[in-house]
């Protein structure tokens, strides 16, 4: 047996578990069982932090937004706003092994929802997530209008798609330029403690 983990060590360990099952067998597959053998925990042992499927799930997409958060918030704010804003897309894309992961996940909860109600409240939840972060990059090169948050979003989503569905030996600096066609060069100094009040504001003007 390997050393007894803390609830920390398991919650990352159960997480990604999960993450590899729905990432290979889709959000059904999705149960207590599997991922206890995924973890290599026994699942008497897992019921006792997650003890339904649905919390299983649930912690599973959680856990995509709060990789989102750490990774934007650990950005440097002194620094030019588009290149705050273009570094915080681009955490939106998935460029590097665990943002192709979420990536998959998220595209997996999408389809899974479309027949399963009771995944919508999740699908909604990441989403938001990432609206949240395009509206505080559009905000901090002063595009506050709805409409240019919901062209970004769009962007970012169509983006992430097709990075995700070529062929792996692809190069990827095309999203790359695409994001930089977007983005107005004439953006001012960050002022990031305004953008991100600003930016969940104007996320929610669609809901």
């Amino acid at each position: 047996m390997p050393r007894t983990m803390n609830q920390d060590e398991r919650d990352r360990a159960v997480v990604a578990a999960a993450w590899r099952v729905i990432e290979t067998e889709g959000v059904a597959a999705l149960s207590v069982r599997r991922v206890a053998a995924e973890a290599g925990i026994a699942p008497s042992s897992l019921r006792y932090l997650f003890p339904t499927q649905a919390s299983v799930r649930a912690r599973a997409i959680t856990a995509a937004g709060e990789r989102i958060r750490v990774r934007i918030e650990a950005l440097p704010a002194d620094v030019h706003a588009r290149t705050w804003a273009k570094a915080a897309l681009l955490e939106l894309l998935p460029l590097d092994d665990e943002r192709r992961t979420e990536m998959s996940v998220t595209i997996a909860l999408g389809v899974a929802a479309k027949a399963d109600p009771a995944l919508q409240p999740l699908r909604r939840t990441l989403d938001d997530e990432v609206r949240a972060v395009c509206a505080r990059a559009a905000v901090a090169v002063g595009l506050t209008d709805p409409r240019d948050i919901d062209a970004l979003h769009a962007m970012i989503d169509g983006l992430a798609l097709h990075l995700i569905v070529q062929d792996p030996t692809e190069e990827s600096a095309w999203a790359t330029a695409a994001l930089d066609h977007w983005l107005p060069e004439n953006a001012g100094p960050l002022r990031r403690a305004a953008c991100s009040t600003a930016g969940r504001s104007a996320s929610a003007v669609r809901r």
